[in-house]
């Protein structure tokens, strides 16, 4: 599948970006890609800090080329093309309990079961004591 990404070029702590048509198995540092659709440079703020090649971007995405997020989101911004700015980065979700996760999840799957689960009492897990050396008897 062919894929519109940004491939970072130039120096360290000075980066610029190609926009690219390549394959969506080429790594994005593979450096490998079928054209060059424009550039961009981030640490510019003005018009010359892009220059894209809008009609083949358009015409790649027509036929079934995707766009990366980041990509999507710069061209939604820049007012190339329409849509909803899409969260590239999304948050980290709180792990449960496995003992809380379960014990929620089952009340919730019916709604008959909440009451009949509330009227049994939960099964607390025996627990053995744990053995000190100090209990322990000492031969001698």
């Amino acid at each position: 599948m062919l894929m519109i990404r940004l491939q970072r070029t130039g120096r360290k702590h000075e980066p610029t970006f190609r926009v690219v048509l390549t394959d969506s198995k080429n790594g994005p540092k593979s450096g490998k890609y079928l054209k060059n659709l424009g550039w961009y440079d981030p640490r510019l703020k003005n018009d010359a800090s892009k220059q894209l090649d809008v009609a083949s971007i358009k015409k790649y995405v027509k036929d079934g080329a995707k766009l990366s997020l980041t990509l999507h989101n710069f061209l939604i911004r820049q007012k190339v093309i329409e849509g909803k700015i899409l969260n590239a980065l999304p948050k980290k979700t709180v792990q449960k309990p496995a003992d809380a996760g379960a014990s929620a999840a089952a009340p919730a799957a019916s709604g008959a079961a909440p009451a009949a689960a509330s009227d049994a009492p939960a099964a607390a897990p025996a627990q053995a004591e744990p053995s000190s050396p100090a209990d322990s008897p000492k031969t001698a």
